[in-house]
């Protein structure tokens, strides 16, 4: 997760490799960017998903 030029929050999910495969939509709150790592995580299937 990290902060936006605007203030708010975003996070980036990462194939195996460690390159950024996304960018997520930019949250307003570090709960709401949260919310969404764990929706990503939930929603993602059977494969490994990591989100930093």
């Amino acid at each position: 997760m990290y902060n936006d030029s605007a203030g708010g929050f975003r996070f980036r999910p990462k194939a195996a490799n460690g390159e950024a495969i996304a960018s997520s939509e930019s949250y307003t709150t570090k709960a709401a960017a949260k919310n969404g790592i764990e929706s990503v995580k939930t929603n993602a299937g059977s494969d490994a998903v990591d989100l930093t």
